[in-house]
């Protein structure tokens, strides 16, 4: 991968002068290479990866514009993406984050409402992206029932029985996707705008206490799908949720489906890393069977 190639093409799409020289690598997950590159627009934030994986990167760009477009909460600026030779590049707006604060959780809260209002015809997005490494499919859906079994815990466990899934999880596995439908009383969902992937490590706040979401995994789905993710790992505070819920309230029930949204990144997780998960995933499939 070459940082001096990809800001050759930067300053050929947008005539933006980068300084590679300057880079300083920094924390950008364990999929990509990541920099802070001085330039010309000032510090930029730089992922790059294997040339094959320019598809990821075109994904993840897409999903920021179109959170962007929500004008709901603060997204970092998009400058290029591409590949040259060996390399796939994503370049954008450096991001200067402080400590969370109580506002800022509060901000979130009320703009996360507020994107959710987004909607769409269909379940789904407009391109497959990921989760994390892991391909996720989007092929548009009209029901929310069969895209989440078919394209998010049936797709996940798909994969987890490649990966070793013991028998007991696999059984409990196919006998809650065969009756999704007891989760579901009362209105269907809508398909709302989602994040798509936001843990605590996929938002931050500027000194002006303006919160700004990154690293997504967009797409539209049920609503609940993103709040429950916020409760898989924690640190979202009471005033995060009770601002989401004075903006735009929870229909009855959310709180039994909480396990069966965060199934499918718990079985994301065994694939990823392993068997250190198979107690979580136990422990949930167990709750929704009770």
């Amino acid at each position: 991968m070459n940082l001096t190639e990809a800001t050759d093409e930067l300053q050929h799409d947008t005539e933006i002068t980068a300084r590679p020289a300057e880079a300083v690598a920094v924390s950008g997950g364990s999929i990509s290479q990541a920099y802070r590159v001085p330039s010309s627009r000032g510090p930029l934030f730089v992922k790059l990866n294997h040339a094959a994986d320019v598809a990821m990167f075109e994904a993840e760009a897409d999903g920021l514009e179109a959170l962007r477009d929500a004008h709901s909460l603060a997204i970092p600026a998009v400058y290029s993406v591409g590949r040259v030779n060996e390399t796939a590049y994503l370049f954008l707006e450096w991001l200067d984050l402080e400590s969370k604060s109580t506002p800022a959780e509060i901000a979130l809260g009320k703009g996360l409402a507020r994107q959710h209002r987004i909607s769409s015809d269909r379940f789904g997005w407009a391109r497959d992206n990921v989760i994390g490494p892991t391909r996720q499919p989007n092929t548009p859906t009209e029901n929310w029932i069969a895209f989440l079994r078919d394209q998010r815990l049936g797709f996940q466990l798909d994969l987890a029985t490649k990966n070793g899934l013991p028998r007991a999880e696999r059984e409990a596995s196919v006998e809650l996707l065969a009756g999704l439908d007891r989760f579901f009383e009362g209105d269907p969902p809508v398909p709302s705008l989602l994040h798509g992937d936001l843990w605590s490590g996929n938002w931050g706040a500027t000194a002006s206490v303006v919160p700004y979401v990154f690293d997504p995994a967009v797409y539209f789905g049920d609503r609940e799908a993103d709040l429950a993710m916020t409760r898989l790992f924690g640190g979202f505070s009471h005033e995060f949720y009770a601002a989401y819920l004075a903006e735009w309230p929870l229909p009855t029930g959310w709180q039994r489906r909480v396990d069966l949204y965060n199934l499918y990144h718990l079985l994301n997780h065994f694939n990823l890393f392993g068997g250190g998960y198979l107690p979580q995933i136990s422990a949930a499939l167990a709750r929704l069977d009770s």
